[in-house]
């Protein structure tokens, strides 16, 4: 482990060519640098794997996710063993090619692995789930990509299966959130390229290098021993010489000659290694570069350019160990670490790390070893090495800032041009290409001002030369033309660059592409006034234009009509055939409404199904209602959309000024007013505006507001209707009614306000209020001694789907401490047709508690004998429309006879309600019904009179009229 010092390598500097002697061990280097880099990426792209697999953690995606993460740590796995097998070869073999081609396959199922997760597992609704399931693949991809760019094709063959078919599959077939995620991959590819072809091309420069400095070590060895060889003869000459000194007496003079000239020759020798030593000491001055020499056995180091590095006399430093490491950088002793060992084992051919040690003033150098063992053991234990040192602190920075500017100048969404001072084109970015349309390779060595995309810049040539000579920058609008001829408005900014005398270097040139903020502000012009989806008139429009219409109306003393159209059942298309076949519908109905009234002076549409028609100075009555039922005739023709056939009606309210109203205002409320009353009356029909209507609509909403008061206040009652088990006689059940005890209307039925509470969505808060009453007074009854009764709730539509009903009756029941035998739950068979299907799954889980269910007016709705069949209920009532008419017609008898046969057949019990004679009791009694409810048996009662029922029923029942 060593230092030294080199020059950083210039921009202007090319990378030095590839010697064919270093071809092979630049592969093998390369081969070596890549099994070394990819455990970390690897790592990480497993942590990022479990990160994004929790999640996606759902049980949707279990299957799918648990496949991926399987798969994604058996590639983890095999890369780790991969990396120990490499490790454990000899470096011999470490350079075979099979080793390069096994790690390129490895990192291209890496890729397709992390394509896989992007493309399969991303979630479609999820924003913050795509951040982060992105957000980590991308990083994984990164880090995998920056390791890999030590060899392109390893880099290639891993970041483009990794990023290329997520962001085709994001680009071609995603959404718009999806598209924007496909663009941000797909400059991540890019700007990924360049990073990995700069990073590629210095680590080849390095390599090179560091080969080359190594052949002129091993020059210098060899120079070295050639020397010791030459003072090894010459000692042997001097031994030789005193062995036969006797002998040389007698050729004393031919020996004196001949000693003079080995003497010559070794003088020769001599020289010529003190002008290596001196070219040896000048070169390493040029390049920066300092020695060092490490015994490992006595831990002894000598060095140079210890005073340049670390601030440190050559003197003041004699061990390693203890003088050197404690000034290396705590992060990078791991590194270093294992790369001397890797050295010292013979896993590596020289020796080669780049760390941080602090100088001497306090400051952390970046400093690159480079050196080899050159001495070993009888056994091959390393006892000396060699190598130099080099300062790369200044590289290290030139690396980040060259790094940081390409990215940036790359990403800028803005294109950028570099000129030279006469307007040739230096350099591009991307967003140049994608404005223009001219590639680099179109612009590269050409004078800006003639290419055909700066005509409007060519023609205020002299004017941008004299701001920029003057100003040192020019701003301004141009209308340039692409490469396709397409002409577009282009906003460009020039800034000069000046060299230290001040004259002009450079010209950095930034523009940007103004068509996209021009037709954003067309279509905000457009969409201010029109509605985007039909393209009829907006409110706003709509309503300036009533202003007019109603000015010149009072004016001019003309009449003014208003028709307010509102679709039929739209809601049901919305939810049933979804969005896309709704809009689809709207836009068939304004093109309808457009083609049927000819003569409107304005068609708008003013808010989701609803639709608007001004008619400036109509003839009269009459015929504005034929033009009115030509209307309605013409939307309820039959409609083929998306395969669905479909026959839609409208509802549609008419107001007159200044029949009707005085201010336009007023004519906008009357319109929507008789259309609501034209909705009441079943839709596909048109009301003109009276003033009984507007009575009815203020009764109604004073109505409502008094019933919202009436939930607040306890103004709701629950009333009792007994049932009697027919076969025992006996008043074992009763239906919980709900009654609105008004302060000034008295007692109100709720035919009245329930379908009210319906429509406003009050129903629910009456259905929970009904449901806890009715279980509290049941246990209350038990408490005061009674026998258990069971009540029977009603059911509402609203409530079923809000899909809260199982959790609010297991609450109830704890909270009232009510048995789930004790309460009966009863929904009409009209209600079923809302979703048969959340219906039964509600049922089954509500039967899992105990509750009783009853189907209720039984006969009444369609397909009957399904709802038996599929929904798990326990009662059918027979409504009383069948029951009213037992005393006088057959047909009713039979009915109710086939369906108390039926019900039995399937296991369950029969209630029949509205019984209010004893002949209709005795026909039930006859025909084996199991339950009997109406006023033969009781009114409904208040709680406290259905305690008293219920008390004589334990003494014995008796039949009242």
């Amino acid at each position: 482990m060593t230092f030294a010092s080199a020059r950083p390598a210039s921009p202007e500097d090319a990378a030095p060519p590839v010697e064919p002697a270093f071809a092979a061990q630049l592969a093998a280097e390369r081969t070596r640098l890549l099994y070394q880099g990819s455990l970390l990426p690897t790592l990480f792209m497993l942590i990022n794997g479990l990160v994004c697999s929790w999640l996606l953690w759902s049980p949707r995606h279990y299957v799918l996710v648990s496949i991926w993460l399987v798969w994604l740590m058996l590639l983890a796995a095999l890369r780790v063993i991969q990396v120990a097998a490499f490790d454990s070869a000899m470096p011999a073999r470490q350079s075979d090619p099979r080793w390069l081609r096994r790690f390129l396959l490895g990192a291209g199922l890496s890729g397709l692995t992390l394509a896989a997760g992007a493309i399969a597992l991303t979630p479609v609704n999820s924003f913050i789930q795509q951040a982060w399931l992105f957000g980590l693949l991308g990083a994984a991809a990164l880090s995998a990509s920056i390791a890999y760019a030590v060899s392109l094709p390893a880099f290639l063959t891993f970041t483009l299966p990794c990023l290329l078919p997520p962001v085709g599959y994001l680009l071609l077939w995603g959404d718009e959130h999806q598209r924007g995620w496909g663009w941000l991959g797909l400059m991540l590819l890019v700007s990924l390229a360049i990073v990995a072809w700069q990073v590629n091309r210095l680590i080849e420069r390095n390599l090179l290098r560091r080969f080359q400095n190594q052949a002129l070590i091993e020059r210098l060895q060899a120079e070295r021993i050639h020397g010791e060889q030459l003072n090894q003869e010459l000692a042997e000459e001097v031994q030789h010489r005193r062995a036969v000194e006797d002998t040389l007496r007698e050729t004393h003079a031919e020996l004196e000659v001949r000693v003079a000239e080995r003497s010559q020759a070794l003088d020769h020798a001599n020289q010529a290694l003190s002008k290596s030593e001196e070219r040896l000491a000048l070169a390493l001055e040029a390049s920066e570069l300092g020695l060092w020499d490490w015994n490992l056995q006595t831990d002894e180091v000598h060095h140079s350019e210890l005073k340049r590095l670390f601030g440190l006399d050559e003197s003041s430093v004699s061990l390693m160990l203890k003088d050197l490491r404690p000034r290396l950088h705590p992060d990078d002793m791991p590194l270093l670490k294992k790369t001397l060992t890797n050295h010292l084992k013979g896993r590596t051919t020289d020796y080669r790390v780049e760390y941080r040690v602090r100088h001497e003033d306090g400051r952390w150098l970046w400093v690159e070893d480079h050196g080899r063992a050159v001495e070993r053991g009888p056994r091959g234990r390393v006892l000396r090495m060699i190598g130099t040192r080099a300062d790369i602190s200044k590289r290290k920075a030139w690396q980040q800032q060259l790094s940081l500017a390409a990215t940036v100048f790359e990403a800028m969404s803005e294109g950028i041009v570099v000129l030279d001072a006469a307007f040739g084109v230096l350099a591009v970015n991307k967003a140049f290409t994608a404005i223009t349309g001219y590639s680099e390779a179109d612009a590269m060595g050409f004078n800006l001002i003639e290419l055909p995309c700066s005509h409007d810049a060519r023609r205020q040539f002299q004017a941008i030369c004299q701001a920029l000579e003057e100003r040192g920058g020019w701003q301004g609008e141009l209308v340039e033309t692409r490469k396709n001829g397409e002409l577009y408005p282009q906003w460009m900014q020039l800034s000069v660059v000046r060299d230290r005398l001040d004259n002009i270097s450079h010209i950095v040139g930034f523009f940007s592409d103004l068509s996209g903020r021009r037709a954003s502000e067309e279509r905000m012009r457009f969409l201010s006034h029109y509605d985007e989806l039909t393209g009829l008139a907006n409110r706003v429009l709509f309503r300036e234009r009533l202003q007019e219409a109603a000015l010149r109306a009072t004016q001019r003393g003309r009449a003014l009509a208003l028709l307010h159209i509102d679709i039929d059942r739209f809601k049901l298309i919305n939810d049933s055939l979804g969005h896309d076949t709704a809009d689809q519908v709207l836009k068939e109905m304004a093109r309808r409404i457009s083609n049927a009234l000819p003569e409107a002076d304005t068609i708008a549409r003013l808010a989701g199904d609803e639709f608007a028609v001004l008619f400036d100075a109509y003839a009269n009555l009459s015929s504005l209602a034929r033009v009115t039922s030509r209307l309605l005739g013409k939307l309820r023709a039959p409609l083929l959309i998306n395969g669905h056939e479909l026959i839609i009606g409208a509802s549609i309210g008419i107001s007159l000024l200044p029949d009707n109203a005085r201010v336009a205002t007023d004519l906008v409320a009357q319109a929507n007013t008789a259309m609501q009353h034209a909705k009441h009356l079943g839709g596909d029909t048109f009301q003109f505006f009276t003033e009984s209507q507007r009575a009815s609509t203020l009764e109604r909403l004073q109505l409502e507001n008094q019933l919202r008061k009436a939930i607040d206040e306890q103004q709701l009652e629950v009333f009792y209707q007994p049932k009697l088990h027919v076969p025992s006689g006996r008043l074992e059940s009763a239906e919980a009614l709900v009654r609105w005890r008004h302060p000034t209307r008295g007692l109100v039925l709720p035919g009245e306000f329930i379908p009210l509470a319906e429509e406003t969505g009050l129903i629910g808060a009456i259905g929970e209020f009904v449901l806890r009453q009715a279980c509290w007074q049941a246990q209350q009854w038990q408490r005061h001694g009674l026998a258990p009764v069971r009540v029977s709730v009603n059911l509402s539509v609203h409530q079923l789907r809000q899909g809260k009903l199982v959790s609010l009756v297991r609450q109830v029941l704890d909270d009232t401490g009510l048995a789930a035998r004790c309460l009966e739950l009863e929904l009409t068979e009209s209600q079923l047709l809302d979703s048969i299907e959340h219906i039964s799954l509600t049922f089954q889980q509500l039967r899992e508690i105990g509750v009783k269910l009853a189907i209720d007016d039984f006969g009444t709705g369609y397909s009957s004998l399904s709802y038996l069949k599929r929904l798990p209920v326990d009662y059918v009532k027979i409504d009383q429309a069948f029951v009213r008419g037992l005393d006088e017609a057959r047909e009713d008898v039979v009915i109710t006879q086939a369906i108390i046969a039926m019900a039995h057949s399937l296991g369950l019990q029969v209630v029949a309600e509205g019984v209010e004679t004893q002949g209709q009791l005795e026909i039930l009694k006859e025909q084996g019904c199991d339950e009997i409810q109406g006023y033969l048996i009781s009114r409904p009662l208040p709680a406290h009179d259905m305690a008293q029922v219920l008390i004589r029923d334990q003494r014995g029942w008796s039949v009242e009229s």
